[in-house]
């Protein structure tokens, strides 16, 4: 397949070996032919608003300075070019001061240039060579409210590697986001672990019970029609009942998916919009007042909030994954960011934030770090929570000797196939025309069908998967 042999390599698509989510030479390749190589979210633009406003941004060993200069955004590894000290941590604004080494005082501005080093006398001129003094940069490309940044210089571009994912999600006005808030937590799981419980809906039934109990009759896609009895039938008023139950349900469970402001529009609605006698006609007519309600309130306030009808007619997952890391969730405007990185070959780091569309003249205020949370904490939204006792318990399953691989369904687990096929490119050494190409698809919604990503084992067939969608079908 590429230049390099690539220990527990996936073989066939339906299996993913369970070495690769606990192995040190697995975790050490992809430290060395992964994470140098992808583009990866490094901040939210909001937290570097203002000329001279850094933050930090850490994945394993490397540390990585984002700014914001004066004509644009730049990176910056993290190290003074005279004895490798690190420059900052956390965040601040450099305008005036710049950056200043607290080991010897060299100084280097907001466009890395070096602009004083204590005791030149004292050095030769090929130490003080111009051309070695400056910050070392990192490439950036801008998407989506965010800065994406990627140490290899040869890459293709942002857009190459999402580019049909980010042209989905833009007419949702994902560069207007803001955070609301924000925590994360280190769980005790390999990273891709933790990444797979987001990746389909099958464990919702058993892992989140109060939201599979207001599911409306039929709406469970995992359930065959043969395989129990009649769904018990409801008039339309009773089904919209259930609806904006379950969204509460995920509002409280999800809160940015959906926002308390858009349940209250809901509950605002269920009592006095005429209703069709038709169940089914009903919840199309509730969701099409539901989001030109959430529209024309958000627009009177200077909300930018996008035509929610307009973007419903153009049924699209709503649930989406940017390789390789990256998770924005939706239902209406706002949206659930996830984004997971590794610490060691059982842990990562696991970030949540809500986000939020603002009026134009009341924007938030300065972003903070993240604040650390532990795994039971009640911030944490009670959905998550669920997730993080499943986690842990599963990478420590992984050892068992009587389990061997993980076994997918093609039809609603292939993104975890596809993605995971994908690293095997990068740690293989295929080349970066495939690779991008093999991104686009990667990058997907919630229970995805396994697909041919261009190399590797090929699907040993294909499913059509109907997938969930803000109108959902009434049986």
């Amino acid at each position: 397949m590429g230049k390099r042999d690539v220990p527990f390599a996936i073989t066939h698509p339906e299996r993913i070996p369970k070495e690769r989510y606990y192995d040190e030479t697995f975790f050490k390749l992809e430290n060395e032919h992964f994470w140098p190589r992808v583009w990866q979210m490094a901040c939210r633009l909001e937290e570097i608003p203002e000329i001279g406003d850094w933050t930090e941004y850490r994945i394993l060993d490397r540390s990585v300075i984002i700014v914001r200069a004066v004509e644009d955004v730049k990176a910056y590894h993290n190290a003074c070019t005279h004895r490798g000290m690190k420059l900052a941590e956390g965040c601040g604004n450099a305008k005036g001061s710049g950056f200043i080494c607290p080991f010897h005082g060299w100084r280097f501005d907001i466009d890395g240039q070096n602009t004083y080093v204590h005791g030149r006398q004292l050095f030769s001129d090929e130490m003080l060579d111009p051309g070695e003094l400056n910050l070392a940069p990192i490439r950036v490309e801008l998407w989506g409210g965010c800065a994406f940044i990627n140490f290899d210089d040869h890459a293709a571009s942002l857009m190459d590697y999402i580019g049909p994912i980010a042209r989905r999600l833009d007419p949702h006005n994902v560069a207007d986001l803001k955070i609301e808030w924000r925590l994360e937590a280190v769980v005790p799981a390999n990273w891709k672990l933790a990444m797979e419980a987001f990746m389909e809906g099958l464990h919702v039934m058993r892992t989140h019970p109060e939201l599979h109990e207001v599911m409306l009759p039929g709406m469970d896609p995992y359930v065959s029609p043969t395989a129990s009895a009649s769904p018990t039938k409801m008039d339309s008023r009773q089904a919209i009942e259930r609806l904006v139950e379950m969204n509460s349900v995920l509002s409280q469970g999800m809160s940015g998916m959906v926002h308390a402001n858009d349940v209250a529009i809901m509950q605002d609605l269920k009592d006095t919009l005429e209703l069709p006698d038709d169940p089914g006609e009903a919840i199309g007519h509730f969701f099409t007042n539901v989001n030109a309600e959430i529209t024309r309130r958000g627009r009177e306030r200077g909300v930018p909030v996008p035509d929610l009808n307009e973007l419903s007619a153009h049924p699209d997952p709503l649930r989406r994954f940017v390789f390789p890391n990256y998770f924005l969730l939706t239902q209406f405007g706002n949206m659930t960011m996830y984004r997971i990185r590794p610490l060691t070959p059982e842990s990562c780091l696991f970030e949540e934030a809500s986000l939020i569309l603002y009026p134009k003249d009341d924007q938030p205020p300065r972003l903070m770090p993240a604040e650390r949370v532990e795994l039971d904490d009640p911030r944490l939204p009670p959905i998550t929570q669920q997730d993080f006792c499943n986690i842990p318990r599963q990478q420590e399953g992984l050892h068992a000797p009587g389990f061997k691989f993980m076994r997918l369904s093609s039809s609603i687990e292939g993104l975890i196939s596809n993605y995971q096929r994908l690293i095997d490119g990068f740690l293989g050494g295929v080349e970066e025309k495939k690779l991008a190409a093999a991104s686009q698809i990667a990058s997907a919604g919630l229970d995805w069908p396994i697909e041919d990503i261009g190399f590797g084992p090929a699907p040993v067939q294909t499913a059509e998967v109907e997938h969930f969608s803000t109108k959902p079908k009434f049986k």
